[in-house]
């Protein structure tokens, strides 16, 4: 039986198709989509909060859930943290709604994001064409201290 493709949402550094290519994932289908009633947070990672006032940009992605199980245990591994899946809906560009999976680290502790960390999720924010706003709140996670 071949392996089910299921949507799913990256809004942080796995938004960015270098970053997938280097764990060896690269999503078949991909498209630019936005989550309503999310804001990001970057700290020291992207990681969503709940909020009635935001949105949250990145891509909307097909991956097998083989595929999925290696790209957040390599999350857990490499950058510490542990991400769980949420059922969300997310609106692509095009205004067509579609539910997918949206991972989600439930506690993380605050701390300053690096530099270098936040300019591979800011690179293809600029790139993709995400609103001048969302860019600026990207940049906003930007350390003094890296």
């Amino acid at each position: 039986m071949p392996a089910l493709n299921v949507w799913t949402f990256f809004y942080g550094s796995y938004m960015n198709l270098e970053v997938l290519k280097g764990v060896d994932f690269t999503p078949a289908q991909w498209e630019v989509a936005r989550l309503h009633g999310f804001d990001i947070r970057i700290q020291p990672r992207a990681n969503l909060i709940r909020s009635d006032q935001y949105c949250v940009y990145g891509i909307v992605a097909t991956a097998t859930h083989a595929e999925l199980s290696r790209l957040y245990a390599h999350a857990q591994d490499v950058l510490g943290e542990i991400y769980l899946p949420e059922a969300v809906l997310v609106e692509t560009v095009a205004g067509q709604w579609l539910p997918a999976l949206c991972y989600i680290c439930p506690e993380m502790e605050p701390r300053p994001a690096a530099r270098d960390y936040v300019e591979r999720i800011l690179q293809p924010a600029r790139t993709l064409g995400f609103p001048a706003w969302y860019v600026a709140r990207l940049e906003s996670f930007y350390s003094d201290e890296t």
